[in-house]
């Protein structure tokens, strides 16, 4: 509103990336609450020397200097002046093209990239988004997300403040049981999330079915939605999770699948395939092509996915190199790379097979990380047992696949070792090393950090 851009610092980053962050953004004023960093502080994490070289407004000491008087004479002022006066004193002029927000991407993979959002993404993915949801006047968004990521900021705060609906927030996605109090106190029906979040709501025992009650709609993201969470979720507290798509460049909604429709004339609509992310919503397209050739490829066939629509970011800050490698120009029309190997299929529904970062090449071969770690996770019967995998240099093979395990004794790794080598049809699957550690490396918004888990691979194999 005051034309000014915003950057969502995400606390649970490193020192050095958010230093990097700070100069990158050329940020001069950081605003925050005196409450949250001493409880940051509690749990170890201190940004005393971050602080240094930029000014700290602490809402708390902001509040003291408006009077009962000037806050009584803005509450009138928005009950009963007009709009029109309203934008004219409040709101500063910006261009549809202007960046709104610079939204620094997970580091899941390296160094966090600045992400620059311009009014027209946020306002247009919105719009997209709303589309999809059909919202209604008794819709209540959960809003639990952290706002360092594109889903909290746009889809649980900029989409219900810009469409007028109500949203309650709680400011930690992992404490389910008063995520569950929120939604059954205000009868919420909207709710978002990751995999990660929803699998530890399935585990907490004080979470119930009737805390859920009044939700309609549970949609997941940012990561690839576990068969297992999706099945315990619906056992538990019998709701579908309908899986969505985007990446931080696309503000983030890309597609999402949603419910089955049954016509009045007993015709069906498909609105969810299990194992895909849905249909590109409205206003956007995916295009599958050959990394090489650039050239389109068929229905059903596996390749680079493109997104192109009103959400494609501006680029990615003072790095032109960058954006340009990720922002293609085909025919006259803007697309995404996204770096994602997927398919479509023909009714337009994406299928994410992984990320071309996340495939080892063994003995010439294209080995998909994710797959063995699927192909592991099958054979694992602990619940609890946590698992990632990376790749390595290797003198003889090119590659070779190194996994960590949390959750797990030495005797039920011994048991795993047998059933994989018995299970797996294909030799260069199999993991060369495994890793008993106390934790999988995860970002701030529950993702694994795969970036990480390379660094750790590299230290200790």
């Amino acid at each position: 509103m005051l034309g000014k851009t915003a950057v969502n610092l995400n606390f649970t980053a490193s020192k050095e990336s958010l230093k990097n962050s700070i100069e990158k953004a050329n940020i001069k004023s950081i605003i925050t609450s005196k409450n949250f960093i001493n409880k940051l502080k509690e749990k170890g994490i201190d940004f005393d020397d971050i602080f240094l070289d930029v000014e700290i407004l602490f809402l708390e000491e902001l509040k003291t200097t408006i009077s009962k008087i000037d806050g009584l004479k803005s509450l009138l002022s928005v009950m009963f002046l007009p709009i029109s006066t309203l934008k004219k004193k409040h709101i500063n002029k910006s261009k549809i093209d202007d960046t709104a927000l610079i939204m620094f991407s997970s580091g899941s993979e390296g160094t966090p990239k600045g992400i620059e959002l311009t009014h027209k993404n946020v306002v247009g993915n919105c719009k997209q988004i709303s589309s999809i949801i059909n919202i209604n006047d008794n819709d209540i968004i959960v809003g639990s997300l952290p706002f360092f990521h594109s889903f909290g900021t746009v889809v649980t705060m900029f989409f219900p403040l810009i469409e007028g609906i109500t949203c309650v927030a709680h400011p930690d996605p992992t404490d389910g049981y008063n995520i569950g109090k929120l939604i059954q106190k205000y009868q919420a029906t909207i709710m978002l999330g990751t995999s990660t979040f929803f699998r530890l709501y399935v585990r907490n025992p004080k979470m119930t079915k009737e805390m859920l009650s009044s939700v309609r709609l549970v949609v997941a993201g940012a990561e690839k939605l576990s068969l297992n969470v999706r099945n315990e979720f619906k056992n538990k507290f019998d709701l579908d999770i309908y899986e969505g798509y985007g990446v931080t460049e696309t503000t983030p909604v890309a597609s999402c699948n949603l419910p089955n429709i049954m016509h009045e004339d007993k015709t069906f609509q498909i609105g969810n395939k299990i194992g895909t992310v849905g249909m590109a919503i409205p206003g956007t397209k995916f295009k599958i092509i050959d990394p090489n050739s650039l050239e389109e490829l068929q229905t059903n066939q596996q390749g680079m996915v493109l997104i192109g629509g009103v959400q494609v970011m501006k680029g990615y800050l003072k790095d032109e190199a960058k954006t340009c490698n990720v922002l293609l120009n085909l025919h006259g029309k803007t697309w995404y790379v996204t770096g994602d190997k997927g398919s479509l299929d023909e009714d337009g529904f994406l299928t994410i097979i992984d990320r071309y970062s996340r495939f080892a090449k063994i003995a010439a071969e294209m080995i998909s990380l994710t797959l063995v770690e699927q192909k592991i996770k099958d054979l694992i019967k602990n619940e609890e047992t946590d698992l990632v995998t990376t790749a390595i240099g290797d003198d003889k093979k090119g590659e070779k696949i190194i996994c960590f395990l949390s959750n797990i004794t030495e005797n039920e790794l011994d048991i795993l070792i047998k059933n994989i080598i018995e299970n797996f049809d294909s030799k260069l699957m199999i993991p060369s090393t495994y890793k008993i550690i106390d934790a999988i490396p995860k970002l701030g918004s529950g993702k694994t950090d795969f970036s990480a888990a390379k660094k750790l691979a590299l230290k200790l194999v």
